[in-house]
């Protein structure tokens, strides 16, 4: 890995009948990082140290990812048993509430949770994964249905694990390098723990298993209210997975809401502009 790991600390916390890794540092408040698909907690390398000076970070591994359990049932990987793993997590750490921040499906989890339990959510931070409801609209339209054509070729039973892993897990290095504006974000050992995290026993068809459910859970088409916990989405606008217009007119569903776009920046962009998510971060924490 390009980050020493010289300061954070990896621990397991059982919730929810599963164990689930996760690596954290500072102390005080609770924020919690909750990453999306094909990574683990290392997509926030660039953001435990920096928020680590004010709050308790805890990086997870969410379920069936990394050194989390990975439950062998498909039924196992749905949003509300991801919303009881979050729920789990914030009080066996002692908390009553967290900072809650998610990019990509932790960006969905971190949604779904805030609507269920809005008094566990001091303030929610969505990177580059738009509100459910705007991503519903959005897949009504032939642009994202193109974008998003990926999660229907999911669907298939092994098919796509076997392409994964073809060649060494080329795939992986093609969706963050292939992706990416700034190439030089992912040096060679990032690409590497994220190959390795997803070449550990039974992961990749666990990691894939989020998509095989999304249809079925009929999430998509749920009402959503007005959400009244103050939030912050940042953007990478260069997103190919995911089109700009799915953050237009989000502030319908949230009470108090801030928009970032970051301009020469994919999905990645934590990672691909790190400096710049950690000072919107911060402004918007009001560190």
């Amino acid at each position: 890995m390009s980050v020493i790991e010289n300061s954070w600390t990896h621990k397991y916390i059982t919730t929810n009948g599963v164990k689930l890794h996760y690596v954290t540092q500072g102390e005080g408040s609770l924020m919690l990082m909750l990453h999306g698909f094909p990574e683990f907690w290392y997509s926030w390398r660039h953001q435990i140290p920096e928020f680590a000076k004010y709050f308790q970070v805890v990086a997870l591994d969410l379920r069936g990812y990394n050194d989390s359990d990975k439950p062998l049932e498909q039924s196992a990987y749905v949003m509300s048993e991801f919303v009881k793993d979050i729920q789990g997590v914030i009080t066996g750490l002692g908390y009553k509430k967290c900072i809650l921040v998610g990019h990509d499906w932790g960006g969905a989890i971190a949604w779904n949770f805030a609507y269920d339990h809005p008094q566990k959510v001091e303030k929610l931070i969505i990177l580059n994964l738009p509100h459910p409801a705007k991503f519903a609209q959005g897949l009504r339209t032939l642009p994202q249905l193109l974008r998003s054509a990926y999660i229907f070729f999911f669907q298939l039973p092994w098919i796509p694990e076997l392409f994964i892993k073809s060649s060494n897990y080329q795939a992986i290095e093609r969706v963050f390098k292939g992706m990416a504006v700034d190439k030089s974000a992912f040096m060679q050992g990032d690409i590497d723990a994220f190959k390795e995290a997803a070449a550990k026993p039974l992961a990749l068809t666990a990691m894939l298993n989020y998509y095989r459910n999304i249809f079925q859970q009929r999430i998509l088409e749920k009402n959503w209210r007005i959400l009244e916990v103050p939030t912050l989405m940042i953007w990478g606008e260069e997103d190919t997975a995911l089109g700009k217009e799915l953050t237009y007119d989000t502030q319908t569903y949230v009470r108090e809401f801030q928009l970032k776009y970051i301009p020469n920046c994919n999905h990645w962009v934590q990672q691909e502009q790190p400096e710049l998510v950690n000072l919107y971060m911060r402004e918007f924490l009001g560190l």
